[in-house]
């Protein structure tokens, strides 16, 4: 059976309201679109039940204890004698607050789903509703359901709207339409686009909302009147942004063109004493390319170096570092994730972080502390990876760079542009606006990779060359169906990967597919391989859809600035406490904690999406390519999986899905970044 509950303890019974359906991958399966559970009656049941980690406080033991001592009227126990609870062995008067509590939360959780199923709706969401609104969820709703919307993650404008209509929402009620108008928006940020076109979004939102045109249009003018979305004019149409995302890309093009107006933050370096000091220094020759960049950034107070795999990004940044060091320039070096920060350390040998960190992420506030009133204390910011920063990230490093200071953009313009709104790097590029360095020759060391050579195929729009060399370090195995992609991606993992190249399944060979649904999915592959590498125990936790064990690798998939982890950081659980209802996992050198009822923050990642891989690479990439992923496959996407890959890289699919990859670009994003860096 599949379905969305908070959570189902074991020897609950649970009934259930779907359909069945014959699943391509499962077979039989039985979709509910509700489920209840109810508390067991048995005695064993109880025990199963009170021991699942549904309630803080009691595992297992305790579990046993408790029906031992109360049997049947254990509930009424904890919810009418609580003080009675010391009766048993080994229950003090902490242990005994924590259960009252635990009791407490989930009576509340289970009215809040019985109100939600009795609106029709049913909700994976309702620890984090309670969470959101304690015991004022109820009220909260009713008052406004649209707010579920803004305020909690996963809970999008659909659940709202069903909730809406059941309390007695019209569906052409101003106050859907004004939402809708907001959710339309907000669906397009989902496509990377900071806006929409004015007939696009009433098209679309007419469809959405299933209104006539003319409701969106008047949503949309009161819309613009509150200065809830902004208007803005590219390419002769007018485009309708979210007044956030309007405010953010002005900032930016406004900042970037007041730090290109001042002066260099050092004084005028010598480049023909320069280079060769630091060519001695590094002890690297740069080419002639490299050179005439290395003059450029060194005269510039904003630049940009961007170029594909094995071209010498990483020499001339370094070169770029030294000179300026040995100047006493204040350098402060960032990347969007925790890996690429890493990285960036490790080849400049100096401190380097992720932005959020730099810019001090401030939870309580849900900015960041750095800022135009408290700004970075630099002369040099160096933004790694720059094609991961999204508008907002982008937006919030501009207010806290100090006028005084310069700041040089470094990435792959030709990889995928960020899972956030708009395309910073690329718009930063194409407006003509700041000093670009394209660095295109492939260095004699690189051009023997047969990785890097196919990179560069692909992203000048050819097929990769497929031709197997048995000591290579770039393979295609054939396979058309998801169930044998799928079948040959799990055997390449735990078996012929680490047999032959010695690489560690689990920590050194990453699998990366398009999307996560599908046979041969993120998601599919998931299951498969951790049931080949790690698997499920009695000791493990299922919450989620995904159960979890020690050893399993994990990804963060939220932004969490409290314990300093963000989207797409990996992770390993250390520790599983059924009694304290806690997952620990390591990610770098940060141990987290999790609630069980936190662990949708988390997914495995034996497999995970492409886009998700952004800003790491990995000693080995397995790539699952099937045609049944149809709409994702594009030429960025499978050039950017191709170069997270360092030793070895294998393509497993069809020629077919390939073919198609390597043809289709990738669509544009409306933004007025480009536009307003030009002026």
């Amino acid at each position: 059976m599949t379905g969305h509950a908070a959570a189902i303890g074991a020897g609950e019974y649970v009934e259930a309201l779907g359909i069945w359906l014959n699943d391509r991958n499962h077979g039989l399966q039985f979709k509910a679109d509700r489920v209840e559970a109810t508390v067991p009656t048995t005695l064993r049941g109880l025990e199963k039940y009170l021991g699942s980690g549904m309630i803080k406080g009691i595992g297992p033991v305790y579990a046993a204890k408790l029906v031992a001592a109360f049997g049947q009227d254990v509930f009424d126990i904890i919810e009418k004698q609580p003080e009675r609870l010391r009766e048993v062995t080994g229950i003090g008067p902490g242990r005994e607050a924590k259960i009252i509590k635990g009791w407490s939360d989930q009576r509340v959780i289970r009215e809040i789903i019985v109100w939600l199923y009795s609106h029709g709706v049913s909700s994976a969401r309702a620890v984090r509703i309670f969470k959101t609104y304690g015991d004022q969820a109820i009220a909260t709703i009713k008052a406004d359901p649209y707010q579920l919307a803004r305020d909690i993650h996963g809970i999008g404008f659909k659940t709202a709207d069903a909730i809406a209509s059941s309390i007695g929402y019209g569906k052409e009620d101003p106050r859907r339409v004004r939402a809708g108008v907001a959710h339309a928006l907000t669906s397009a940020m989902n496509g990377g686009h900071c806006g929409l076109p004015r007939d696009d979004l009433v098209r679309t939102g007419a469809e959405l909302l299933e209104v006539p045109p003319r409701l969106i249009s008047q949503a949309l003018s009161d819309e613009l009147a509150a200065g809830e979305v902004m208007a803005g004019q590219t390419d002769g149409r007018e485009v309708i942004f979210l007044a956030a995302l309007y405010r953010a890309e002005q900032t930016i093009a406004d900042r970037i063109a007041r730090l290109r107006a001042g002066l260099l933050p050092w004084p005028a370096i010598d480049t023909e004493r320069a280079i060769p000091w630091v060519e001695r220094k590094t002890g690297l020759q740069l080419s002639a390319s490299q050179r005439a960049a290395l003059e450029l950034a060194l005269s510039s107070k904003v630049c940009v170096i961007t170029g594909g795999p094995g071209v010498g990004k990483t020499t001339l940044v370094n070169s770029i570092l030294k000179a300026l060091a040995a100047k006493r320039v204040q350098i402060a070096l960032g990347a969007p994730t925790g890996r690429a920060a890493k990285r960036l350390s490790e080849t400049s040998g100096m401190e380097a972080t992720t932005l959020h960190r730099l810019l001090e992420s401030d939870p309580a506030e849900g900015g960041f502390k750095r800022d135009e009133k408290n700004p970075l204390d630099c002369e040099l910011l160096v933004v790694d990876e720059a094609s991961m920063v999204d508008v907002m990230l982008m937006y919030a490093t501009m207010k806290a760079l100090p006028a005084r200071a310069a700041l040089l953009l470094v990435g792959d313009v030709d990889q995928l542009p960020s899972v956030g709104p708009g395309q910073v790097l690329k718009d930063v590029i194409a407006s003509g606006a700041v000093p670009v360095v394209r660095l295109t020759e492939v260095f004699r060391q690189a051009a023997t990779s047969r990785i890097i050579i196919n990179a560069h195929k692909i992203n000048a729009g050819e097929m990769p060359d497929l031709t197997a060399r048995g000591d290579g370090d770039f393979f295609f195995v054939e396979a058309d169906e998801p169930g044998d992609v799928a079948e040959k991606v799990v055997k390449l993992v735990s078996r012929h990967i680490p047999r032959r190249f010695k690489l560690d399944p689990s920590r050194e060979v990453q699998v990366l597919g398009p999307m996560q649904r599908g046979g041969a999915g993120a998601r599919a592959l998931n299951t498969l391989l951790q049931q080949s590498l790690n698997p499920p125990t009695d000791k493990s936790i299922e919450r989620f859809g995904h159960r979890y064990g020690v050893g399993d690798k994990v990804m963060h998939i939220v932004n969490d600035r409290e314990r300093d982890i963000y989207n797409g950081d990996l992770g390993v659980v250390t520790r599983v406490d059924h009694v304290e209802n806690e997952l620990s996992a390591m990610f770098g050198n940060t141990e987290a904690t999790f609630d069980f009822g936190e662990l949708d923050a988390l997914q495995l990642a034996y497999a995970t999406t492409i886009h998700k891989s952004q800003g790491s690479e990995y000693p080995a990439v397995v790539v699952p390519l099937t045609t049944q992923a149809y709409t994702m496959l594009g030429r960025e996407l499978i050039y950017t999986a191709v170069t997270r890959a360092k030793k070895l890289l294998v393509l497993v699919g069809s020629r077919k899905a390939l073919a198609i990859a390597v043809k289709r670009r990738q669509p544009r994003r409306w933004s007025l970044l480009r536009e307003r860096l030009s002026k």
